[in-house]
């Protein structure tokens, strides 16, 4: 589950780590009173920042004309006639796609003097099941540009999870991004919070772009968290009621709504082929595998290692929904799960819905035998494959065929 950065940097604030004074708003007039707020207290600088599930923002263009998602303010009324240009409008990023998101919810944030950008995530490494804190010198970019260009400028640090981050490490990651004195005991404490806010709120990963150097109205200088992006693991929210409250369900696709109310795993996609398939390699590889042979894929559908008949007819019912696809591949190799009941979840699905798109299934393992008896006496009309191959070639095939 994504947070909006106003809900990351609440949870980075719990646990001690410094951040802009801000307020979220839903109002222009809710960000009039919230700016007033802030130049009362004596900032000179407010920054507008549109609160969307994607990056880019202060690059985007909303769809009703206006330039950037982030704005830099210097009165109250001037946070009134952005936040009036930004709210209930579409913002186009490099991330939203053509599509672009809505705004309804902005950041007023006190905007400080910026004296050097940095960058800080922490996120497990999959590879030795370890939590693992990046940083790099080269903020404000994607880290994925500093990779490619300057591979060097990336320094990373594994956490032992039975200890956690210690002040050792954190002072070696702030030594590498050429801090010192008492800016490195500032970016010890934030690295230690930083940390234990990924640690506590189970995330599944927590980017900091750019954690900048500021300076203050006394002109010294201090470490802050300008900007946040987090994301929590799932299959943990249900320790996190107070996070599971955070969910902005406008941010999330429909059918990526309606999917979870059945712990289905589904990401829409562009082509035109429906896969349905347990476990999360093989759904990528039955994606890669449709490209393989000409076709594009209309989604990624995990139904899980033990899907009962419900949820395979709610996800006949979700696939159906897109109005791209023309038509399904089922593609199920039963370890735990019972080849059986997918067929019977096929079959019950597919009377329910009435499909008429070319339907092909194969199945592989656990009651196999049964599954495509099963099948076979339904009186359905189906395409099968005995190998992922062969039924991704038929699928492909059934769609050049086909009178649109």
């Amino acid at each position: 589950m994504n947070l909006h950065e106003y809900q990351a940097k609440q949870l980075l604030a719990k646990h001690g780590v410094a951040v802009p004074a801000g307020e979220a708003v839903r109002t222009p007039q809710e960000a009039r009173e919230a700016a007033t707020k802030l130049f009362a207290s004596g900032q000179s600088l407010a920054v507008v920042k549109s609160q969307i599930h994607a990056g880019g923002r202060g690059k985007g263009t909303f769809k009703s004309g206006f330039q950037g998602g982030v704005k830099l303010c210097k009165t109250a009324d001037d946070v009134f006639e952005k936040a009036t240009a930004m709210l209930g409008n579409v913002l186009v990023t490099k991330q939203t796609g053509p599509e672009g998101r809505e705004v309804k919810t902005l950041l007023i944030a006190s905007a400080a003097t910026i004296l050097r950008e940095l960058y800080l995530a922490v996120l497990l490494d999959r590879s030795t099941s370890q939590p693992l804190i990046m940083v790099s010198t080269e903020g404000g970019v994607d880290i994925e540009e500093v990779a490619e260009k300057n591979p060097e400028k990336i320094i990373k640090e594994l956490i032992d999870p039975s200890v956690g981050l210690m002040p050792y490490q954190a002072r070696k990651l702030a030594a590498a991004l050429g801090l010192r004195g008492d800016l490195m005991t500032q970016t010890t404490k934030l690295l230690l919070g930083v940390y234990k806010a990924w640690w506590e709120s189970d995330a599944a990963m927590l980017e900091i772009n750019p954690l900048c150097v500021v300076a203050g109205p006394d002109g010294k200088e201090s470490i802050m968290a300008v900007d946040a992006k987090m994301s929590i693991e799932d299959n943990a929210l249900f320790r996190h009621k107070d996070i599971q409250a955070m969910r902005d369900l406008g941010e999330e696709a429909p059918l990526e709504i309606e999917a979870s109310k059945f712990n289905l795993n589904y990401i829409k996609l562009d082509g035109d082929i429906a896969c349905l398939v347990n476990g999360a390699g093989l759904a990528m590889a039955t994606m890669d595998i449709i490209q393989h042979y000409g076709g594009n894929p209309a989604n990624f559908l995990d139904v899980g290692g033990g899907a009962s008949k419900e949820q395979v007819s709610a996800a006949f019912k979700i696939i159906l929904s897109d109005p791209h696809v023309k038509g399904i591949l089922v593609n199920i190799f039963g370890g735990i799960m019972d080849c059986n009941v997918i067929a019977t979840g096929i079959v019950a699905a597919v009377r329910e819905t009435g499909l008429k798109l070319p339907l092909v299934v194969r199945l592989e393992g656990n009651n196999v035998l049964l599954g495509k008896k099963t099948l076979a006496e339904s009186g359905l009309t189906l395409i099968t494959g005995d190998s992922m191959a062969e039924a991704a070639q038929r699928a492909v095939a059934a769609l050049s065929t086909r009178t649109p």
